[in-house]
């Protein structure tokens, strides 16, 4: 498989879709509907191009010590396939593409894409200075929510802060599940993760911040009067919330790594309870 399809994490989309869903989530709710098939367009493409600018970012910032981990060994940079002059490049690259899709928006959009787009930058270089990366990831990721409703509506209302916390809170929830796999080999080579952290009572404080985005996503719910369907929708993700407590309940690397990328189905329930609320 082409390096450089590798290094931006293609072949691996579940990234893609973790950064997605709170996207449409936060399009159909400020469109309160369906959204125009050009903001559609924009933000779709624009998930793809920063989640892959992450990717060979984050990948330039591990390079050094990627080898040192199984998992993260066969990496193109770390192995030698791409350089890192080459790697910045491609993420230079990326980055500009992106930003050629926001000025399609407006201003307050565009001011908004460079605090995320920094916030995408600074994320990987974090794990070297604070057990908080997962909670700069969440706020990476989350930015595409007020973007999308500025895109939408020209602003940014109380309310969609909501959803900027709902983003917020997931992925630090997700993206611990994901350093609980690696958190044996992080400790060795000095990577700092909320899952070193929360050390052993990580299933507890997951549990407590599961908790608390059911609690926001209710919250949601009351706010923009969201039907039953939606609801619903919430019930199911705490059963699937559940399952994952389940699956990373004896701390197995590969049951966490599959907590993780069971998430995604959160992100989709969550999204057809607020399409089928916004769009009825």
């Amino acid at each position: 498989m082409n390096p450089y399809f590798r290094l931006m994490r293609l072949d691996k989309p579940v990234g893609i879709y973790l950064l997605l869903w709170p996207t449409l989530w936060a399009l159909f709710l400020a469109a309160d509907g369906w959204p125009s098939i050009e903001l559609i367009g924009i933000f779709v493409a624009g998930v793809v191009l920063m989640r892959s600018a992450g990717c060979v970012i984050n990948d330039y910032a591990d390079r050094k010590i990627d080898h040192l981990v199984e998992r993260t060994k066969h990496r193109p940079i770390t192995s030698g396939e791409i350089s890192p002059s080459k790697a910045l490049l491609l993420f230079s690259g990326l980055i500009l593409t992106a930003f050629g899709l926001v000025l399609l928006t407006n201003s307050l959009t565009v001011k908004l894409a460079f605090i995320a787009a920094f916030l995408a930058t600074l994320y990987p270089f974090t794990k070297r200075w604070t057990h908080l990366p997962q909670l700069v990831l969440g706020a990476s990721f989350a930015m595409s929510v007020p973007m999308a409703f500025s895109a939408t509506i020209g602003d940014v209302p109380i309310s969609a802060w909501w959803i900027f916390v709902a983003a917020l809170i997931w992925t630090v929830i997700y993206d611990t599940m994901y350093a609980m796999s690696d958190r044996e080999e992080d400790l060795k080579i000095g990577v700092k993760s909320t899952a070193i952290l929360f050390a052993q009572y990580d299933r507890i404080i997951l549990a407590g911040l599961q908790i608390g985005l059911i609690i926001v996503l209710l919250k949601i719910s009351e706010i923009f009067e969201m039907s039953i369907v939606y609801d619903i929708s919430v019930i199911f993700s705490a059963i699937l919330m559940i399952y994952h407590q389940f699956l990373i309940k004896n701390r197995e690397k590969k049951a966490c790594f599959q907590a993780f990328l069971h998430n995604n189905y959160i992100g989709w329930v969550i999204f057809i309870g607020i399409a089928l609320s916004t769009t009825q």
